[in-house]
C-alpha cells in the first residue's frame, strides 16, 4: 500500500498502512493563519463505542484547527473503516505510532502535538516519552479504575495541559488530581485545568472545552506561517 500524500483540502478522509491492515483517518486543514503543527487526536473506548466522531474529539480537533492547528483524527483497529480487533491498548499504541510516522514523513517541517480523550489520552500519554511531541493535551484520562495502569507510564519532557471535569460520571476527579500531584516534581509538570459541574463527554459544555483548549495551546504555537508558506 502506498503511503497517501498530506491533505491540503479542507477536509480529507483517507487510509493510511497501519500495523493490521489499514487506519481510516480523517485530516482537517488549520485555519489561516496556519502554524507548522499537526494534531493527532485519539478517540474514546471503542468497546464503549468510541470513535473518531466523538464530540470531545471533534471539539478538539476543531479548536485546535482555530488555533492554526492542522489535525489529524483515526479510528483505532476495529472501528470504522480500520481492520482489526480491540488490543487492550497495545495495538492501539501501535497504531498510533504508524500515524505518527505517516505525519512525520509527510510534514518534516512541523512539530507533532498529541491530544486524547478518556482512553485516547492513556494511548497519547503511553507513547509520548517516545514520540516526542511538541505538546500533550489529555483529557479526562482515566488514571483510576478499569485497566488503565498510569504508574508504569513515562511523562513527556513537554508542554501539557490536563483538562477534567468535576462532575465526571466515568473518571474519577480525585483520582486525576491525585495523579498530577504525583507528577508536581517534573522538570515540566502538567498544568492542570478543572471545569466545573463539567460531565465526562462534557455535555451542554462543549463550547466551554472549546475555548480551554485553545487559551491552553496558546503559549506553545510556533510562529504564524506566511501565506506561501502554509
Amino acid at each position: 500500500m502506498n503511503s497517501p500524500a498530506f491533505p491540503t483540502a479542507a477536509a480529507t478522509t483517507l487510509l493510511l498502512e497501519g500495523p493490521v491492515g489499514v487506519l481510516e483517518a480523517t485530516v482537517e486543514a488549520a485555519e489561516a493563519p496556519a502554524r507548522r503543527v499537526v494534531a493527532i487526536v485519539c478517540h474514546p473506548l471503542p468497546t464503549d463505542g468510541g470513535t473518531m466522531h466523538n464530540k470531545v474529539v471533534t471539539m478538539t480537533a476543531r479548536a485546535l484547527r482555530e488555533s492554526g492547528v492542522a489535525t489529524v483524527r483515526f479510528n483505532f483497529r476495529g472501528v470504522g473503516a480500520s481492520t482489526g480487533n480491540f488490543d487492550h491498548g497495545n495495538g492501539e499504541a501501535d497504531d498510533l505510532r504508524s500515524v505518527a510516522a505517516w505525519v512525520r514523513e509527510q510534514r518534516p517541517d512541523a512539530q507533532l502535538w498529541l491530544a486524547g480523550f478518556s482512553f485516547g489520552s492513556y494511548i497519547t500519554i503511553k507513547c509520548a516519552a517516545e514520540l516526542k511531541p511538541g505538546m500533550l493535551i489529555s483529557i479526562a484520562p482515566p488514571a483510576a479504575g478499569r485497566s488503565w495502569d498510569f504508574s508504569t507510564l513515562v511523562p513527556p519532557e513537554c508542554p501539557w495541559l490536563v483538562i477534567q471535569g468535576e462532575s465526571d460520571e466515568i473518571v474519577d476527579p480525585q483520582a486525576v488530581y491525585a495523579w498530577i500531584d504525583s507528577l508536581k516534581q517534573l522538570r515540566q509538570p502538567p498544568e492542570l485545568v478543572k471545569m466545573p459541574d463539567t460531565s465526562h463527554f462534557f455535555h451542554r459544555r462543549l463550547i466551554d472545552l472549546r475555548g480551554v483548549i485553545k487559551h491552553g495551546v496558546k503559549p506553545y504555537l510556533p510562529p504564524e506561517q506566511a501565506p506561501q508558506d502554509a
